[in-house]
């Protein structure tokens, strides 16, 4: 399954505590919302995490609030923090920062209700799907169970959003993460393999080939090509997976924070 690690700072905690809808005041360029995922990654997921709605009436992911409106405000109570609250301020982020990640709330906001149609799911029962039907092993691993061609999906749950992991079983193509790129390598007698990138240099690039699971390296000048693969190699799982199948996988995937599972 298709599906990043920063220093962290203390959690922007008690950003939004109340249930006004949030008014945008412009919209914002792609480039903005990717800096400001960065930026909440690093200073907001810890405690608010990957959805913003980790903290009772401070749902940062739905875009509520009953102490800012605008996105000046926003930025206000990132930088300053709020007196007598956990929300502490943040002086060592500048205001372009601050903005961006004012861009990223009102992304997710706007996408928060992407997989709110699926019906409640049960992590149990998606446990069962990701280690039977779904096949997820084949390529992902839990804890010390799986595969390790694929990205390693045992914190999952704190690294990306329900409509991320929704996005990525029914649209795998949608986003891959660099780090999550597969490379083609054709050698030059002609020999053509797949693999997850290691590690390069001027002179070498290792892979995990994807057929065996092993660590091989090969020399640049002895490559007749080596080229990233533009599409994901996890296949969509839109016509595999029943509605209620679906939202259980999700609800498994959701529960994995690095705990045992």
């Amino acid at each position: 399954m298709g599906m990043w690690q920063f220093r962290i700072f203390p959690a922007i905690s008690m950003l939004l505590l109340g249930a006004l809808p949030v008014l945008a005041q412009h919209e914002y360029t792609e480039s903005e919302i990717e800096a400001g995922k960065a930026q909440y990654a690093i200073n907001c997921v810890r405690c608010h995490g990957p959805d913003g709605d980790n903290i009772t009436n401070a749902d940062i992911g739905h875009g509520k609030s009953r102490r800012a409106t605008t996105d000046a405000e926003f930025v206000a109570l990132i930088r300053e923090g709020i007196s007598g609250t956990r929300m502490v301020a943040f002086p060592n982020i500048n205001e372009q920062n601050a903005q961006t990640i004012v861009a990223y709330l009102r992304s997710m906001a706007s996408t928060a209700n992407a997989a709110a149609s699926l019906p409640p799911g049960d992590v149990a029962r998606g446990k069962t799907i990701f280690e039977g039907k779904g096949g997820c092993r084949t390529c992902h691993r839990v804890g010390d169970q799986g595969s390790r061609t694929g990205p390693d999906l045992s914190q999952i749950g704190a690294q990306r959003r329900v409509v991320e992991l929704h996005r990525s079983i029914l649209e795998p193509d949608a986003e891959i993460i660099p780090a999550n790129r597969f490379l083609r390598i054709v050698t030059k007698d002609g020999s053509a393999l797949t693999g997850k990138l290691l590690n390069q240099d001027s002179f070498t690039v290792q892979i995990l080939d994807v057929k065996d699971e092993k660590l091989k390296s090969f020399s640049k000048s002895n490559l007749r090509e080596y080229t990233f693969v533009s599409n994901s190699p996890m296949p969509s799982y839109k016509d595999k997976l029943s509605t209620q199948e679906l939202s259980d996988l999700i609800s498994y995937l959701a529960s994995l924070k690095g705990q045992a599972n």
